[in-house]
């Protein structure tokens, strides 16, 4: 009788979590090289993948060269207003803030993304702070409100949100509209409360949690906001505390090994968990020993690329976490593409990305200031 019970306890939180599709879309990266015009860009705006992290001052200002520069990208869809108009939006955990194009934006980056419009929206109400963002190779500008988000089957009333007026040219390469921050509060540019935490003191989702499942394919792949979903993911989930964490889902990595040589992280280092970040990321130093042991070469663009026909031949590469060894293949750590097969590191402060989360199912839990790995299915 108690296991049934546990069992409709279960399957009610189950129901109650909410869903949100993710589609694997093309990056601003793979679009410029399809056109031929990735040199040329890439002269001109240099991939920094630690400037994401960098401390923002009181003018806000806030590195997005990274999301320019990924590898692939990963959004979903929500609707601001009443009605709903739908956006796709970047669910990013290295950052707080929702912010999406308004019709009032003059750039014509702006042209090929979704616009707010909120003079047709009744539950809209201007907020009387300006919106800024400042990044390496541009910025976003114009003016904040509030409104009711759908995300999923439930709506989060009275969000604050950016509308940005004006654009950086390379923003219209992006395949989504906007971004939604999953990080912690503190970072909030605009000030006030992120999405997620509405979510939960509006009494919307049934624990102070979100998780993710990044697929390799285009379609599969899911935001769970209020738990876990085990149907994602096989065995048990690993939690690894959160170290030293105010802003950003920030762990410790106690090592990294090459079979059984510590090849990074020696004495323990910090990372970062975004999903918003592409590759691993990690010190010049310690990148370059890892790709040394895979025996990659740097190309003229700076990447580490290795033989297509030697990868089922490269080692394992174990990233030891709170006691819970997470071994990385080089199915999942090898970037394959057209032009030739590289490596899925890149140099900068530490960051594990959707290298990292493509392969093990990832659980942000806030009410416990913790991230859970699971191996993916």
């Amino acid at each position: 009788m108690k296991s049934v019970l546990v069992f409709l306890v279960l399957l009610a939180v189950s129901h109650s979590l909410l869903r949100i599709p993710l589609r694997r879309g093309k990056s601003a990266r793979q679009l410029l090289e399809e056109r031929g015009q990735f040199e040329e860009h890439r002269r001109t705006f240099p991939y920094d993948p630690a400037a994401k992290f960098l401390s923002q001052d009181k003018e806000h200002v806030f590195s997005l060269i990274i999301l320019f520069w990924a590898q692939t990208t990963y959004y979903g869809v929500i609707g601001i207003g009443t009605p709903p108009q739908l956006f796709k939006v970047l669910f990013d955990t290295g950052s707080s803030d929702l912010w999406v194009p308004s019709v009032r934006c003059t750039s014509s980056s702006c042209d090929s993304h979704a616009k707010f419009n909120s003079s047709a929206s009744p539950t809209f109400q201007a907020g009387t702070e300006p919106f800024s963002i400042s990044y390496s190779s541009g910025f976003v500008t114009g003016s904040t409100g509030y409104d009711t988000v759908k995300i999923s089957d439930i709506y989060v009333e009275y969000q604050e949100f950016g509308l940005t007026e004006k654009e950086s040219g390379t923003l219209g390469f992006v395949p989504w509209d906007g971004i939604l921050g999953l990080a912690f509060p503190s970072l909030s540019l605009e000030g006030g409360t992120p999405v997620f935490e509405n979510m939960w003191n509006q009494g919307k989702i049934p624990e102070h949690m979100f998780s993710m499942y990044l697929s390799s394919s285009l379609e599969g792949s899911m935001l769970i906001l209020g738990g876990t979903d085990p149907s994602y993911y096989t065995g048990s989930i690993s939690w690894v505390p959160l170290y030293q964490a105010t802003n950003f889902w920030n762990i410790q990595i106690q090592s990294i090994t090459i079979n059984g040589n510590t090849v990074a992280c020696s004495g323990s280092c910090a990372a970062i968990v975004d999903s918003g970040t592409s590759l691993i990321v990690g010190p010049r130093k310690d990148i370059n020993n890892i790709n040394g042991w895979l025996g990659a070469s740097t190309d003229e663009y700076g990447d580490a690329v290795v033989g297509c026909r030697n990868v089922n031949l490269l080692p394992d590469i174990v990233f030891n976490m709170n006691g819970w060894s997470f071994s990385l293949p080089p199915s999942a750590y090898i970037i394959q593409s057209t032009s030739g097969c590289r490596t899925g590191f890149t140099s900068g402060s530490w960051i594990l990305g959707e290298v990292f989360m493509r392969q093990f199912y990832t659980a942000f839990d806030v009410g416990n200031n913790r991230v859970g790995f699971a191996q993916a299915v």
